[in-house]
């Protein structure tokens, strides 16, 4: 495999980059409810994720080429050497990491997930979802939770509410996932005892089978939130037990609305005033809590 130390793919000659920024994601990052002197070590973390799910997301690179970049993106993170712009994150992180004390584990934890999508792995199982999500997913509620000097009782239900999180948004994504990637992260077996093909994630509705398999993707997911809403008790830091429980409300009024609009037809996302309800719904409870 080649070194990406020594020069990037003649296709990509200025490098890989993020083609989503922060305030464009599902969920807050690094709101004002965390604080200031925290909020730019966890815009590096995010950049550094960011990058590294966008090259395993890109359409127009071959599956050796997304690794190699991905295998640049650790050695630039674990050795503080890098020759290639695109780098910067990793360096950025690297910086950050030592300035904080956190543990490179979280971000290294992440590219495992990536890789696996580079090579077009697919969930076969629940379990193996969630066995994706561990790494694609639960890294980064680990990552915000030793930053802010948390223990590790809050782990698994941190874990609970990232891995819901990312389900929802492969819900929202699973045509486009399909479309454009050959992806699909909903357990194949479940379209199997359905009698329904996986192709059926190209057509722009869903019929009454394909909403079953949505709906009990739903099922699992409503309780992974469930064991969630303990999550904000568990976190002794003010500011990242709000930003928890707002994120946790809008998970929940995602997830409804995910039942009742269909993902085939466009991307389900919360409309601004249900934003804005669904916040406010988390900050009063995140409050009741401390």
């Amino acid at each position: 495999m080649a070194d990406f130390n020594v020069a990037p793919p003649t296709t990509a000659k200025a490098g890989p980059f993020a083609r989503k920024e922060a305030s464009a994601e599902n969920f807050p990052v690094a709101s004002r409810l965390l604080p200031r002197h925290l909020r730019p070590h966890v815009l590096a973390f995010y950049r550094f994720v960011r990058l590294a799910d966008d090259i395993a997301d890109d359409p127009d690179l071959e599956a050796e080429s997304k690794l190699a970049y991905l295998d640049a993106l650790e050695r630039a993170l674990t050795s503080g050497q890098a020759k290639h712009a695109y780098l910067k994150p990793a360096l950025d992180l690297r910086a950050s990491l030592q300035e904080t004390g956190v543990s490179d584990r979280h971000a290294r934890q992440v590219l495992r997930a990536f890789r696996r999508d580079s090579v077009g792995a697919r969930c076969h199982t629940w379990n193996d979802l969630l066995l994706y999500c561990r790494f694609s997913a639960n890294p980064v509620g680990r990552y915000l939770l030793e930053l802010h000097g948390e223990g590790v009782e809050a782990g698994p239900a941190a874990d609970a509410l990232c891995s819901a999180l990312q389900i929802l948004n492969h819900l929202q994504d699973a045509r486009d996932d399909w479309v454009q990637l050959g992806r699909c992260y909903i357990p194949l077996a479940w379209f199997e005892e359905a009698h329904v093909s996986v192709e059926r994630l190209v057509e722009q509705d869903s019929d009454a089978k394909l909403r079953a398999i949505f709906d009990r993707v739903l099922d699992h997911t409503d309780r992974l939130l469930e064991r969630a809403s303990s999550l904000p008790g568990q976190i002794g830091h003010r500011g990242l037990r709000l930003e928890a429980s707002v994120i946790l409300s809008l998970a929940e009024s995602l997830a409804s609305r995910l039942r009742v609009r269909d993902p085939m037809k466009k991307r389900v996302e919360l409309r601004a005033h249900q934003k804005m309800y669904a916040m406010a719904r988390g900050l009063a409870r995140g409050i009741g809590m401390g």
